[in-house]
């Protein structure tokens, strides 16, 4: 079996465009990936379309053999860009094989080690301006069968946190956590909005509501600073989504400085990287809860890293970013019951692309969302610089087509 091209999809996704990438070969078999990343979706087709020059006529199982040419042989190694690049080539190898030999991925990772995979939601929360419409958003959260949600409280901060801000911050997680009672975990998404002083101050005020973890206080180039959270942190931390890579996890697993490791499937390394990384986390007492920000193909990825990977904790869900969400991909996968998906037993990743919906969405430039009110608090900076553009910039940047 050989590889016969490659092809790269961009469909719009509201804040994204969810990248694909699809390996076909001369026997018939497609193997499809997933490269998703905000904003930069463009570059990473770019670097999908370089790396297929030397994948062209090679053997598709040889999976581990073109992610280290591909890795090495491209001097400037790393980096998001790259990564996801390399993430979704290597999905699709691996969906390639797992349809050749029937059987699917998670077997030919060392097979299950769980019948089901628990999930938290993270979307929620979208539209809700008021208190009381969050508590509202949470409650109905709940109903739809998720046991877990997670949302980022610290609107507007910015390194730290004024008095009026920390007030909001903790009425919000007080209504939220009123909302759903003791039985629902919350996860607290603080984006590296924090310096390492004001994180430890604010995760010591919200401890009395019992969140699950406190995602990513600090900025993650300095492992040290989030240990030095860590270690002074009543919550345990959570990081990793914005980390490429068995080498750089291996500094923050060294540094002691989280409890859960949040490796992203589609830009992380791909599956056996990340299987990888997690495997290190296992020697340090770690848990693994990827970062799942993507489409259903990444959710279709992770399960299979779930079900094969003894310290997996629980998996991000996306909600309420597209209306069509669920009919993306066939079969449709991401119903929960009573806060757990069901492992993926198909040859393969177990998901095709619903070309209908794919061709109904072609690709959108996504900084239009930023001038919108559906922006993170993390993006208001770009929101306010998007707004000064004339009518004139925003054609001539492409904000106007």
């Amino acid at each position: 079996m050989k590889i016969t091209r490659l092809s790269t999809t961009l469909v719009d996704a509201n804040w994204r465009n969810f990248t694909f990438v699809q390996i076909y070969t001369d026997v018939g078999l497609v193997g499809l990936g997933e490269a998703t990343i905000r904003c930069r979706e463009q570059a990473v087709v770019g670097a999908i379309e370089d790396m297929s020059r030397v994948l062209i006529g090679q053997d598709p199982f040889e999976i581990q053999a073109h992610w280290q040419m591909l890795y090495q042989d491209f001097h400037k190694r790393g980096g998001v860009i790259l990564m996801a690049a390399l993430s979704g080539i290597e999905i699709a190898l691996w969906d390639i094989l797992g349809q050749a030999l029937g059987v699917p991925i998670y077997q030919l990772l060392g097979g299950k080690v769980r019948q089901q995979v628990q999930v938290y939601n993270n979307g929620w929360f979208e539209g809700s301006r008021t208190l009381d419409a969050l508590s509202q958003a949470a409650q109905q959260a709940v109903q739809a069968g998720f046991t877990a949600l997670k949302w980022n409280p610290f609107h507007g901060a910015n390194g730290w946190l004024s008095p009026t801000q920390r007030k909001q911050v903790l009425e919000e997680v007080d209504v939220v956590r009123q909302a759903v009672g003791d039985q629902v975990e919350l996860m607290l998404e603080a984006h590296g909005l924090f310096t390492p002083a004001e994180a430890v101050r604010i995760a010591n005020e919200l401890a009395v509501y019992r969140p699950f973890w406190l995602e990513e206080p600090v900025p993650p180039e300095d492992e040290t600073a989030m240990a030095f959270v860590r270690q002074r942190s009543p919550i345990p931390i959570a990081a990793g989504e914005r980390l490429y890579g068995k080498y750089e996890f291996s500094r923050l697993i060294e540094a002691r400085a989280v409890d859960i490791l949040q490796p992203d499937i589609t830009y992380a390394g791909g599956l056996f990287e990340t299987r990888l990384i997690a495997a290190m986390g296992e020697a340090r007492y770690l848990s693994f809860a990827p970062h799942n920000s993507g489409s259903p193909v990444s959710t279709a990825a992770a399960l299979h890293l779930a079900a094969c990977t003894p310290n997996f904790l629980i998996l991000e869900l996306p909600t309420n970013d597209v209306p069509w969400r669920l009919e993306l991909v066939e079969p449709a996968i991401e119903i929960p019951q009573q806060g757990f998906l069901e492992i993926l037993e198909q040859p393969g990743l177990g998901v095709k692309l619903n070309q209908k919906i794919v061709d109904a969405h072609p690709y959108q430039n996504p900084d239009r969302v930023y001038l919108s009110d559906r922006v993170t608090p993390e993006m208001e900076s770009l929101k306010q610089r998007l707004k000064k553009l004339s009518s004139a910039d925003e054609e001539r940047d492409g904000l106007g087509n």
